[in-house]
């Protein structure tokens, strides 16, 4: 997807690699993914989304074929984490950070 609009956001959390697995399982069901316990991919067709666990952050690489498909993804994402981290509630903190990005890609 080279040339396709993209975001990164990195999230803290001391529980990234736990995350990372249950995104990628919960999609495994519908889409094409693979991963280990730290780096995951899930191939949405008309995107994808990257995930990398370090100790302390989760950081998620989404690309689309186009800037609306971003933003769905960006949601997509975004609420799934806050659903599995309810306690810590990164979705929060990923969704303001995927936001800060679209808003500044839309001033560009």
């Amino acid at each position: 997807m080279h040339g396709a609009p993209s975001a990164t956001a990195t999230v803290p959390t001391p529980h990234a690699s736990r995350y990372l697995q249950q995104l990628c399982k919960h999609w495994s069901h519908r889409f094409e993914t693979e991963f280990d316990a730290a780096r995951g991919k899930v191939n949405f067709g008309a995107g994808a989304a990257h995930f990398a666990a370090a100790p302390a952050a989760l950081t998620l690489t989404l690309h689309a074929s186009d800037a609306s498909g971003l933003a769905r993804l960006e949601g997509a994402v975004a609420d799934h984490l806050k659903r599995f981290a309810f306690r810590e509630d990164p979705g929060r903190r990923v969704a303001a950070r995927l936001n800060r990005l679209a808003a500044r890609r839309a001033r560009r």
